[in-house]
């Protein structure tokens, strides 16, 4: 998780089109909600010789990159959940924040709207 974000965060601040991260279930239905949310361009989950890759697109907004920061809130040695009603929007509602909940990788808006908690992953911006 932490390889994806930082690698998107990092290759726009390097003003590439694409980065590649290796595949995981959770990294696509990452890679989903930051595409509806706008912060990815595109994503693709490819096939090399040395394993499954994604490709992310980077997103540009007038020439300036999408994602400014990122901050990894769960990690192995901490988990931090929320519940619902601890979801508050992120930088004024300028960010996101993600969560895994029970149905599923939602933005913090998307679990407020089901009614859910869950671990929180990261929030980004």
């Amino acid at each position: 998780m932490a390889n994806l974000i930082i690698s998107l965060k990092n290759g726009g601040k390097a003003g590439k089109v694409t980065v590649l991260v290796p595949y995981t279930n959770l990294g696509g239905e990452v890679a989903k909600v930051l595409f509806n949310a706008g912060y990815v361009a595109s994503y693709a989950k490819k096939s090399r010789a040395k394993g499954d890759v994604l490709e992310l697109g980077v997103s540009y907004v007038d020439a300036k990159p999408r994602i400014s920061d990122v901050e990894r809130v769960s990690k192995s040695s901490r988990r931090v959940y929320f519940g619902v009603h601890d979801i508050k929007p992120v930088k004024n509602g300028r960010g996101l924040l993600v969560l895994s909940t029970p149905k599923g990788i939602l933005t913090g808006d998307e679990a407020r709207k089901a009614h859910v908690g869950g671990e929180a992953l990261f929030q980004i911006w």
